[in-house]
């Protein structure tokens, strides 16, 4: 693995990238993170779009996002854009595309970027999965024909364009070669790049999404590192796709955003909640508030630390450990309660662990220094052959439950996706045992370490939903809750549903307006239902498959 990534994890330096001008807010270098959110309402609708615009931008947002899947949608960004400016609102717009690169071409005279999806935007989907070397060399020169005229109009309008690469929709090409993998959605990412560059465009935004947390965490950090190889530093857009609503959603979010911004690596951030988008700002805002204040923006701050540091970042590997009674070895992750430190041996500096018996159950408890302490410990024992089970106890002066869960998301996580723990505790006065015990399962479980209740990956929608896909989650989740284990998909449209619920035990995506298409896994079982149907039908599918319980 490139050793600067790994050097740079016990650094805490924020990833300098070059600056990326998107209207008059500027990304990347040494500006603020941003947040950003996209609009749900149908782009057509120029008046509801404006009026959800200006509800985001007074929420916080800095750029809003709008779906432009057509020509005609691409067209009418600029009516959108007039309005706004006409009403005194000027933050940079978004052009969200996926198959149509005409759309893409219209949009970028308009608005201030462009995102763009390397997996379906010019790669054809033809139910071939083995190229050729030669076939594959033409199918990049092709789609470097096809990217041009975007990368032209970009250049003479200064748009910048985001290169979003999303796990579920990588092309038949790139699967072909790599598999549906973190590192295929890099060289996906890559593949692109090197187009722009080739055409000297660099104003360049990256991001590497997944409704799974390790790949989205293993793919950017990967990402960064390739960069970082052949000298590149475009900024990085931070987001968990399809992470659901409520609590879990916030946990998710906080999971995969938190464990990277407190890598260093992020330059703006979009929340996805299956909830009206500017409830996501004031979540963005709080994970940026709460986990990078050990971040530094000077090398020199932490020159002093040099550790080797021996896990593989890019790939998910469990620690080593040994059982003592039921944590450590092939046990489950457990959840402690606060008084974990009078049962176990109690470390508190690397030193201690020098002075420990072969079966000592270890309780990690740090000062609060983000999860600096924590992974100079594990590296020690890693280096030493330790295999004592671990306990990681982070304490928290925190009296608002949302903070609270965010907060300890972003730092177990950092840690749980590294495999690096047997068991957690949380310590906060404010708070019940229940409220402790529910918040560490629920992140065990956003980690896909544990899981211990219904999982949901459910989109934040869009312009391209058209069925009430909120109302539609809120009556799945009160119906299935108790089938513990099961996942289900909540997805607005098939532009990324089927990709990215792959894992999924069943699919409730929407097929058009107010129509349902059902999966199991993979599979289409029944589609157009109508969406007042949909919920008793996606029942009656999972009893005839023989995963339905009664609730107890």
């Amino acid at each position: 693995m490139p050793a600067s990534y790994t050097d740079d994890i016990f650094t805490y330096n924020r990833f300098i990238t070059r600056e990326v001008k998107i209207g008059n807010i500027p990304l990347g270098g040494l500006n603020p993170i941003r947040i950003q959110s996209m609009t749900n309402t149908n782009t057509m609708d120029t008046k509801a779009t404006v009026v959800q615009t200006i509800r985001m931008i007074e929420a916080g947002s800095e750029y809003v996002r709008i779906t432009a899947q057509g020509i005609k949608e691409a067209t009418n960004l600029a009516n959108i854009k007039e309005l706004l400016h006409q009403k005194g609102f000027t933050t940079p717009l978004i052009a969200d595309i996926h198959f149509n690169p005409k759309a893409a071409e219209v949009a970028a005279s308009i608005v201030e970027k462009v995102r763009i999806n390397p997996g379906n935007y010019v790669d054809r989907n033809t139910g071939k999965f083995h190229f050729t070397d030669v076939e594959y060399s033409d199918e990049l020169k092709r789609i470097a024909d096809r990217l041009y005229p975007l990368i032209d109009i970009c250049k003479h309008n200064n748009t910048a364009i985001r290169i979003g690469t999303n796990h579920g929709s990588l092309s038949e090409r790139i699967m072909s070669r790599y598999g549906d993998t973190p590192k295929g959605m890099v060289e996906s990412a890559m593949e692109f790049i090197s187009i722009c560059r080739s055409f000297d465009f660099h104003e360049i935004v990256l991001s590497m999404k997944s409704s799974n947390i390790k790949v989205m965490v293993q793919s950017t950090r990967l990402l960064v590192a390739r960069m970082k190889e052949e000298g590149m530093n475009y900024p990085i857009h931070l987001g968990v796709t399809e992470a659901g609503d409520g609590e879990d959603g916030r946990i998710k979010s906080a999971g995969g955003i938190g464990a990277l911004l407190q890598d260093g690596i992020g330059d703006t951030i979009r929340v996805s909640l299956t909830e009206d988008p500017e409830f996501e700002l004031p979540v963005a805002r709080k994970i940026i508030e709460l986990t990078t204040s050990k971040i530094s923006k000077n090398k020199k701050d932490n020159e002093d630390i040099t550790i080797n540091y021996p896990i593989d970042p890019f790939n998910y590997t469990k620690r080593k450990s040994i059982a003592v009674g039921n944590i450590g070895d092939n046990n489950q992750v457990e959840v402690y309660d606060a008084d974990v430190t009078k049962e176990y041996k109690n470390i508190t500096k690397i030193e201690d662990l020098n002075s420990i018996n072969d079966n000592d159950i270890l309780v990690f408890g740090f000062n609060n220094d983000g999860i600096k302490s924590e992974r100079q410990a594990f590296a020690y024992m890693l280096n030493n052959v330790i295999l004592n089970p671990v306990i990681v106890k982070k304490n928290y002066d925190i009296n608002v439950l949302e903070d609270l869960q965010i907060k300890a998301s972003a730092d177990f996580a950092s840690l749980l996706i590294d495999g690096l723990c047997e068991g957690i505790c949380i310590n906060a006065p404010s708070f019940t045992k229940e409220q402790l015990n529910d918040t560490m399962l629920a992140v065990l479980q956003a980690c896909g370490v544990r899981i211990t209740k219904t999982e949901y990956i459910a989109c934040p929608s869009c312009g391209r939903t058209q069925f009430k896909i909120q109302d539609g989650l809120k009556e799945i989740r009160l119906r299935t809750s108790h089938l513990k284990g099961l996942k289900i998909a909540v997805m607005g449209c098939i532009v990324n549903g089927p990709g990215e619920m792959a894992d999924a035990h069943y699919g409730y995506v929407g097929a058009g307006n107010g129509k349902i298409t059902l999966y199991k896994g993979k599979e289409i079982i029944e589609k157009n239902i109508d969406e007042a149907l949909a919920v008793d039908a996606l029942i009656n599918l999972i009893k005839i498959n023989g995963d339905w319980k009664e609730p107890e």
